[in-house]
């Protein structure tokens, strides 16, 4: 490396004292014969080593100035060559100096990016689970973050089979040149083993040295534990099926109630209708009796049937949901895979802005969480024909009640249309039942709150539920 000291006018003083100091050695080499230009080499070199070029021809200029001055020749020519083979030889070896520096630079530099390297490793090293097998499957090396996801000490585990580790792993079933875009292990799901009996799925890549000897590194195994990812989606996966479930129940609900409102009224009027025929068929005499005692059994069986449609529709609209003190905030948390999903098969960016603060309310979990997805999947609906579309859920507590806002860039609803929209079986869909909103109110209803429709501030509707806090609920 130049040291910056030797450069500009120092690097010539460099030269002066260089040539200096050869002088006095070659003064000091005199009593023991002619040295002539000899003692004056270590000035170029010097020089050359610890400046540029233009101070290294001052110190030869100088060099020979000197032997020319002090050193008496035969002739003109004599001093010529001579001054020309020590310029010769003294430029030949500064050019091998300088072309060291320039190795001495360039190794510098390689040894500086290969340590920037070696840290960047060591700390994807020190934060991904690598393991290091030889070529019988044993372990050579694990890293801390490996350590850490099996519950093994890292010289413990040194030597032993990794199949101790990972079920049924061997290290011949790996394909050392895979083809380009496959996996080296097919992709497939392992089961881990921990010194605890916490399970581990796990997915491993796995590459192989070209050329290694027996008891060398042979195969570098990445370790990713998808255990809890794996959990999440069945959770998810339960929970939408879940939520499902008690849709369809909500709704088959919603509807018997309907037809059940509907149905009374025909039957009642056929339970006149028969009553008015049967006193019509007493006036006939002993040949009406026949026909008589069979409409009265068809009168008792639509009497019956009616009792049945009042008690359904009596369950259906006095039945109670059991409330329990329940966090909004871990309950739209519970639903946001499901609604992660729901977004993304829609293409919808779906975004949930809860706050956590006094958001406790008595509630039926699964059921206000059905009145959530229903409006979620409304306002879906409602966005898929617009650019950049968005749903947004938030929440807020103030004055004795949490409101849950469900907004979205649709073309929106007016307010004066809420009742409209939220009749039963009345539907804006083309395969729509007509159920979601109604079902959604009725599960509102049930929890002492209430829904209401505004225009919402992206552009399109926003459905708003309004619970009572757990005090005022209570």
């Amino acid at each position: 490396m130049v040291d910056r000291s030797y450069r500009g006018w120092r690097g010539y003083g460099l030269a002066v004292v260089s040539v200096g100091a050869c002088l006095v050695l070659r003064s000091a080499l005199e009593p023991f014969g002619q040295f002539y230009y000899l003692p004056m080499v270590p000035a170029a070199v010097i020089t050359a080593l610890l400046s540029r070029p233009g101070p290294t021809g001052l110190a030869i200029a100088l060099s020979i100035a000197v032997n020319v001055t002090l050193v008496p020749r035969e002739g003109l020519a004599d001093t010529v060559v001579n001054a020309a083979l020590f310029l010769a030889v003294s430029w030949l070896v500064a050019e091998l100096c300088w072309a060291q520096r320039r190795v001495h630079r360039r190794v510098g530099a390689l040894a500086r990016k290969l340590e920037g390297r070696n840290a960047v490793l060591d700390t994807v090293l020190a934060a991904v689970p690598v393991v290091i097998l030889d070529r019988a499957g044993r372990i050579r090396r694990l890293t801390p973050a490996a350590a850490a996801l099996f519950g093994v000490s890292s010289t413990d585990a040194v030597g032993s089979p990794f199949s101790q580790l990972v079920d049924d792993f061997h290290l011949d079933s790996v394909d050392p040149e895979p083809a380009a875009g496959t996996p080296p292990l097919g992709g497939r799901e392992w089961r881990g083993r921990r010194p605890d009996g916490r399970p581990l799925l796990l997915t491993l890549q796995v590459g192989v040295t070209a050329n290694s000897t027996e008891g060398d590194d042979y195969a570098a195994v990445s370790v990713t534990d998808v255990t809890q990812a794996r959990a999440a989606t069945s959770r998810a996966v339960e929970l939408d099926a879940q939520l499902n479930r008690v849709w369809r129940l909500n709704s088959l609900g919603q509807m018997a109630a309907t037809l059940a409102h509907e149905l009374n009224q025909p039957l009642s009027a056929a339970a006149s209708y028969m009553h008015a025929s049967r006193r019509d068929i007493e006036r006939t005499g002993p040949l009406g009796e026949s026909a008589g005692r069979t409409l009265d059994l068809a009168k008792a069986e639509v009497l019956r049937a009616g009792g049945i449609i009042r008690r359904v529709r009596e369950l259906l609209t006095t039945g109670a949901a059991a409330l329990e003190r329940q966090r909004v905030s871990s309950m739209i948390e519970d639903l946001r895979p499901s609604l992660r999903l729901l977004g993304r098969d829609a293409g919808i960016d779906v975004r949930i802005d809860i706050d956590g603060r006094a958001d406790t309310v008595l509630a039926e979990r699964i059921q206000f969480q059905q009145a959530v997805i229903n409006l979620v999947r409304n306002a879906i609906d409602a966005a898929g024909g617009v650019s950049h579309p968005v749903v947004l859920i938030s929440g807020r507590g103030a004055a004795g009640h949490y409101e849950i806002s469900i907004e979205d860039t649709g073309p929106g609803i007016l307010a004066d249309d809420l009742d409209s929209v939220i009749r039963p079986m009345a539907s804006g869909k083309a395969h729509g039942m007509g159920l979601g909103l109604s079902v959604t109110r009725t599960i509102v209803e049930g929890h002492g709150g209430s829904l209401r429709l505004d225009r919402s501030a992206l552009g399109g509707a926003a459905f708003s539920i309004r619970l009572p806090q757990e005090e005022r609920a209570a």
